[in-house]
């Protein structure tokens, strides 16, 4: 109870000299705080800034990859070989991985119908370079594509091979003049009659496949609408996190592997090709800015707690008298260096405190101009408590020993 009672009475000395030093207390807690403002607001805009990248690159479908069949691999100067041509990736397949895959990602299927069917509205057709796409409910998602109006399409379209189609752009632009809707229209791909339920943002040139242009169907509607005789399907698995590619990709190429029931001494009769590997580089990059972040700060505190012990030292000197008056009525000298640590530790924690809303403020403006969600960085503010109370130890240690060995007696005769 003693001990309790000698620090809750060091805390409140630690306050009554803290407000009848209200210019220099402010003074050493705003060194502290930049230096803690400068920690937690880096770290939480690098926060911020991940954030960011991950819903972008996400939602260009940067964090998945495709599975497809090999191309012909032929081998020239041997006359004796034959070109290879890899097994396609059936239908069957493609649903026994999609059953069997398990991983934190989402998974679609998807396979080209064609790229020259000619799509018409009433009296208005397209050019002959229309590209439709069999695809399930999950491809929209793994593939990046939006929806400017409309539905996407659904397990049920897919599973009973309704007639939907969810359109590109330019066909909008193409059949459906003065900025009327085409959801609930119907329109004819080739010699079919489909519903339109939904239309795509669109991708502008960018995409490089034309995917304004393209029309998305059940794939089981447009397995019907193939005429290749052994068409071949894409898996598409896209994750959560860029962090978890690797993992993903290890587990997709495990179970595909034994849905191809190949052994261990046969190579991949399939290829992974993954979308971009920017996001790959760019999170290693902010990795290596994070710990460039801390370091920074870092030297910013050290910076800061230089500060303090002088101030504290300061402190000693100008309350010599003080220090010689305790002594004398009887306190000990482990009483006086609790004394003056406790003030350098409830300095360093006020100004910390006032660092981290600082910083989260400074992190998560960062965070609103890049459309990021608003970010309590919960393990930064953890930390930089605990920096605020190590440097408070640390730069109060000194002034505190200094004043715990003064003799009572010169201390009184102080002026």
């Amino acid at each position: 109870m003693s001990v309790n009672m000698s620090y809750v009475e060091n805390v409140k000395l630690a306050l009554q000299s803290i407000i009848s030093n209200k210019l220099r207390t402010f003074l050493t807690a705003l060194i502290i705080a930049i230096g803690i403002m400068a920690l937690i607001g880096v770290l939480t805009s690098i926060d911020a800034i991940q954030s960011s990248l991950t819903n972008s690159f996400s939602s260009m479908g940067s964090n998945s990859f495709n599975i497809r069949n090999r191309g012909v691999n032929v081998r020239i100067g041997d006359s004796g070989s034959q070109a290879k041509v890899f097994p396609s990736i059936t239908y069957q397949d493609a649903l026994d991985f999609k059953r069997r895959f398990d991983f934190d990602a989402v998974v679609s299927l998807s396979a080209n119908v064609t790229w020259g069917a000619t799509a018409k509205y009433k009296a208005e057709k397209t050019n002959p370079n229309i590209g439709v796409l069999g695809v399930d409910e999950n491809y929209l998602q793994t593939s990046g594509y939006k929806l400017e109006d409309g539905r996407n399409l659904t397990a049920q379209d897919v599973d009973n091979a309704t007639s939907v189609v969810i359109i590109g752009q330019e066909v909008k632009s193409k059949l459906f003049k003065n900025n009327k809707s085409p959801v609930g229209e119907y329109i004819t791909l080739g010699g079919d009659r489909f519903t339109v339920v939904g239309v795509l943002e669109s991708k502008g040139s960018s995409a490089g496949f034309g995917a304004d242009k393209a029309c998305f169907v059940p794939l089981s509607r447009g397995r019907a609408m193939m005429g290749q005789v052994n068409p071949s399907y894409t898996i598409t698995v896209m994750t959560t996190d860029p962090f978890k590619m690797d993992g993903a990709e290890g587990e997709a190429i495990a179970t595909f592997r034994k849905v191809r029931g190949l052994n261990a001494k046969q190579t991949n009769d399939f290829e992974i090709v993954k979308s971009d590997a920017v996001a790959q580089i760019l999170m290693q990059n902010l990795a290596l800015v994070t710990v460039g972040a801390i370091v920074i700060a870092f030297i910013t505190l050290v910076g800061a707690s230089i500060g303090l012990m002088n101030i504290m030292l300061v402190s000693v000197t100008e309350r010599t008298r003080e220090i010689g008056v305790r002594k004398a009525i009887g306190a000990t000298p482990t009483v006086i260096r609790k004394q003056f640590l406790m003030e350098a530790i409830v300095i360093c924690v006020m100004g910390g405190i006032a660092g981290i809303v600082l910083g989260i403020a400074i992190g998560n403006l960062l965070a609103l101009t890049l459309g990021a969600d608003f970010i309590v960085p919960w393990k930064w503010m953890l930390l930089g408590l605990s920096v605020c109370v190590g440097v408070g130890m640390i730069s109060g240690y000194y002034p505190a020993s200094k004043a715990s060995k003064l003799d009572p007696v010169e201390a009184l005769r102080y002026e």
